[in-house]
């Protein structure tokens, strides 16, 4: 069986809308597209490569295929990793829009996500990543199919967009596995899904 791992960039408020550039997704009027480029920097970039190196294949969302489709294929060095990656393993897409994926060595899912993906997650062994594809990431989350949390959080605040956590998620204790800061003050945490929500209480015992 594969480990269903999603790695998420997301602001202080919990915004994952665009955050690669203006024009990658400006549903509902959003204007602030590209806020995670300011805080990019050498840390940033292993800990992006640590999870890429350990990619097994990949599952991804409509619109985070097509932003990827568009360029790492036009990125041909080899020495690196992340279009190397992205350029040769399994990827995985989950549309019901699509009517083609091009790519080399990908695979349309056009069924209902969250069935196509827990047969997937059967038929896999390895390592299945998700990167971005947030409409995708909460339908799987809402069916208790994500393994392991990467969330790389930046010191910014938004006050609006599209969040990760919007409700819906199956309630999970999630046990922190490990950790880091960059330069420029993201916070780099991975979370283990370690079963349900625990629950106590802090009145004073008679």
């Amino acid at each position: 069986m594969a480990k269903v791992t999603l790695t998420e960039f997301l602001t202080l408020d919990g915004v994952v809308q665009a955050p690669g550039g203006p024009d990658e997704d400006r549903d509902g009027g959003f204007e602030h597209g590209g806020w995670l480029v300011p805080y990019a920097d050498e840390d940033m970039g292993r800990f992006v490569d640590e999870g890429f190196r350990s990619a097994d294949a990949f599952l991804l969302g409509r619109r985070t295929y097509q932003i990827f489709a568009a360029y790492w294929p036009r990125v041909t060095d080899a020495d690196n990793l992340v279009a190397s990656r992205l350029n040769t393993l399994p990827k995985y897409v989950a549309s019901r829009t699509l009517d083609g994926v091009g790519w080399h060595n990908s695979t349309l899912l056009r069924g209902d996500a969250v069935r196509e993906v827990a047969a997937l997650k059967e038929r896999l062994e390895g390592e299945l990543q998700i990167h971005g594809s947030g409409n995708l990431a909460r339908s799987l989350m809402a069916h208790g199919l994500i393994d392991e949390y990467r969330l790389l959080t930046y010191p910014v605040i938004l006050g609006g967009g599209k969040r990760l956590f919007d409700g819906g998620a199956v309630p999970a204790a999630l046990e922190r596995t490990g950790g880091r800061t960059t330069s420029t003050g993201v916070a780099i945490n991975t979370y283990r899904v370690a079963g349900p929500p625990g629950h106590g209480s802090f009145e004073l015992e008679e």
